[in-house]
C-alpha cells in the first residue's frame, strides 16, 4: 500500500465515527431506547431524592406560597411601605389546607416528587434527547443550534422561578382574599392547592420555551420576522387565551403569564430576524 493511499483510509476512518455512520431503522430505535432509558432513570433517582425529603419540598417549597412569611409576600410588603402604605402587607392568608380522602395526602407526595424529579432531571433528560438528535443534523445547522441545551435550561429555570416566586403566589393570594360572602369560609383541599402549583409552575416552564420554538421555525422557513409582526395582535389574543386555560380563573394569574410571553414573543421576532439574515449571508457566499 502506498503511503498516501494509507494516510487517505486513515482520514477516511477518523471521519466515519459511530455518529456518523449510516444506521439502520432499528439501531437508531435500540440508541433511542437506551437515551430514553438514562433519562427515565435520572427522574427516578431525583424522584426518589425528593421522597425523600419531604420535609423540604412540602414544608418549605409546596406549601411555602400559603404562609404569610413567603419572599414574594415580604417583599410586596416592602414595596408597599416603601410607597407609604401596608396594603400588601399581611400576617396570614385567610383560609386552611385540609385533606378530605383517605389517600391524598399519599398521593400528592408521590406526584409532588414526580414533578420535582421531572424538574431537577430536566437538564440531563433534553441534553440525553439532543444527543439523539443532534448527529442527523448538518455542519451549519449543529453551528446555529450550539448552546442549545444551555438555553433551553436557562428558559425552562426561569419559567419555574417565574411561575413559583410570582404567579403561584399572587394567584394564591389574589383567591384566597377573593369572597363571595363573609361568611363562606375558604377550606382548601390539599389535591387542588398542589394541582394548582404545578399547573402554574409547570406552564410557566413550557411557555418559557416560545423563543427556542420560534428559532427552529425560523431556521426551517415556517415563520419569518414579516410574518411575526403582522400577526402580532392575533398572537396577543392567542397568549391571553391560553394564559386563561393555564392558570386559575382570575385576572391577576392571567396577565401575570401573558406580559411575559409577550416580552418573549417579541424576543422571538428578534431572534428569527437574525436567523434570516444568516441564511441569506450564507446564500450570498
Amino acid at each position: 500500500m502506498r503511503e498516501e493511499d494509507y494516510y487517505l483510509e486513515e482520514e477516511v476512518s477518523s471521519r466515519n465515527t459511530p455518529e456518523e455512520k449510516e444506521m439502520s431503522f432499528l439501531d437508531h430505535l435500540e440508541e433511542l431506547r437506551w437515551h430514553l432509558v438514562r433519562s427515565i432513570a435520572s427522574i427516578g433517582v431525583f424522584t426518589v431524592i425528593a421522597f425523600m425529603a419531604k420535609d423540604f419540598i412540602f414544608g418549605k417549597l409546596i406549601l411555602g406560597p400559603s404562609k404569610a412569611d413567603f419572599w414574594t409576600y415580604r417583599m410586596l410588603c416592602k414595596l408597599s411601605q416603601m410607597g407609604g402604605s401596608e396594603y400588601f402587607c399581611m400576617d396570614s392568608l385567610p383560609f386552611i389546607i385540609q385533606n378530605r380522602q383517605m389517600t391524598a395526602q399519599f398521593t400528592m407526595h408521590i406526584t409532588s416528587s414526580i414533578v420535582a424529579g421531572l424538574i431537577c432531571a430536566f437538564p440531563y433528560t433534553f441534553w440525553e434527547m439532543w444527543r439523539f438528535i443532534s448527529p442527523g443534523l448538518y455542519d451549519n445547522e449543529r453551528k446555529l443550534t450550539r448552546g442549545a441545551v444551555f438555553f433551553v435550561t436557562i428558559l425552562f429555570a426561569a419559567g419555574v422561578l417565574f411561575g413559583y416566586y410570582l404567579v403561584a403566589p399572587l394567584s394564591i393570594r389574589f383567591l384566597s382574599h377573593y369572597q363571595l360572602d363573609p361568611s363562606i369560609m375558604n377550606e382548601i383541599d390539599l389535591t387542588s392547592y398542589v394541582s394548582t402549583i404545578i399547573m402554574l409552575v409547570l406552564a410557566c416552564a413550557i411557555m418559557f420555551q416560545l423563543p427556542i420554538v420560534i428559532f427552529f421555525l425560523a431556521k426551517i422557513g415556517v415563520v419569518t420576522p414579516a410574518f411575526l409582526r403582522t400577526y402580532r395582535k392575533h398572537a396577543f389574543v392567542l397568549m391571553l387565551v391560553i394564559s386563561a386555560i393555564l392558570t386559575p380563573p382570575d385576572v391577576i394569574s392571567q396577565l401575570l403569564l401573558c406580559f411575559p410571553l409577550v416580552f418573549l414573543y417579541e424576543l422571538s421576532i428578534l431572534l428569527s430576524a437574525i436567523v434570516v439574515r444568516r441564511e441569506q449571508k450564507l446564500l450570498e457566499a
